[in-house]
């Protein structure tokens, strides 16, 4: 049985939980669209030679620090896709940089980023709190230079044991499915390096892809496809479906005040409703338009597949992603909680 969405907060996100179907159009204008194809518009180490350097990878770029630990790429493509995909997290959250409902009097005087990739998250959270010093953390020094001055990035590895030499008033992450080995120890260690009374912000894709009229194509690519995001990533120790135990997570180890609550990306511009048309447009956008990106570390890594079996799958699997009569969406989990103030 999938999970079912709980409560929302203060101020509600789009009702596009889970438990509300999605309903397609009728007739689908994009019917004719063609298939899209990839390319598609202290706790810190120091920034060294090693941290700086890249590798290349079945036509990829990726990271040389903590080599294989990542499985998304690191280069131009992968960077313009996180932009992207922060502007689909605002029109998904109606411009709201964060759900949690943290009380205007409470003062934000430090502020962690988990993973911040291009940093335009961290940027945009510091330009509109300008009172709070901001951190953002990666793997991958792919930030700008020019940020805003109460913002800083650091180069670290948060599967290590975390030093900072402060506490955080809020901790904030973001799609960082696949990331972790060890979820229960993220959340240990980040309730540990909280203030006490600060906010706890988690938001993941989930897979495998949900059809809520079953819509599946007969043997469907598609469906493979979002299933092996989770075999692939399982070889690896990782694990593509983690957002559906967040929730439960959280609360063992502490956090008061946990809320759940489920979006949807649509594939494509198949739902009837405007709202959830835009979404699955820039999903589009995010997914297909680099699918290989998406998958090919899983895929070679995790399943021992060829790049060249990994194009032929490809090409099916898009080719059904922009079929009209296939209604799937990928479910978008945002789990949030405070750590008791005393």
């Amino acid at each position: 049985m999938e999970p079912v969405c709980n409560t929302a907060p203060a101020e509600p996100a789009p009702d596009t939980t889970v438990d509300n179907a999605l309903v397609a159009e009728e007739e689908d204008e994009f019917e004719n669209d063609s298939a899209f194809g990839d390319g598609a518009a202290s706790s810190t180490t120091s920034i060294g030679s090693s941290i700086l350097k890249y590798r290349e990878e079945n036509g990829r770029t990726y990271h040389a620090y903590k080599d294989s630990q990542y499985v998304l790429p690191s280069d131009e493509n992968e960077l313009d896709r996180l932009d992207l995909q922060h502007h689909l997290f605002l029109l998904t959250q109606k411009g709201k940089l964060y759900l949690s409902p943290i009380p205007k009097e409470q003062q934000l005087h430090r502020v962690l980023d988990v993973g911040t990739g291009t940093g335009i998250w961290a940027i945009d959270f510091a330009d509109e709190h300008p009172e709070a010093q901001v951190v953002g953390v990666d793997l991958s020094p792919t930030q700008p230079n020019m940020v805003p001055p109460n913002l800083s990035f650091q180069i670290d590895d948060l599967e290590d044991t975390w030093v900072f030499s402060h506490k955080f008033d809020f901790i904030y992450t973001r799609m960082l499915v696949g990331s972790f080995a060890n979820w229960p120890r993220f959340f240990e260690q980040a309730y540990e390096n909280l203030a006490p009374g600060g906010w706890l912000e988690v938001t993941d894709i989930c897979f495998p892809g949900r059809s809520d009229d079953n819509s599946w194509l007969p043997d469907s690519a598609l469906k493979k496809w979002s299933q092996l995001m989770i075999e692939s990533a399982a070889k690896l120790g990782r694990f593509s479906d983690s957002a559906v135990s967040y929730k439960q997570q959280m609360e063992t180890v502490g956090f008061e005040n946990v809320i759940e609550i489920q979006n949807k990306w649509p594939t494509r511009e198949w739902p009837k409703d405007p709202k959830m048309k835009e979404i699955g447009m820039w999903n589009k956008e995010n997914m297909l338009g680099d699918l290989h990106g998406i998958s090919v570390a899983l895929f070679t890594r995790g399943l021992g597949w060829s790049n060249e079996e990994l194009e032929v799958f490809l090409a099916s699997v898009r080719k059904e992603w922009m079929t009209s009569s296939v209604h799937v969406y990928f479910p978008i989990y945002t789990v949030y909680a405070q750590k008791k103030a005393t």
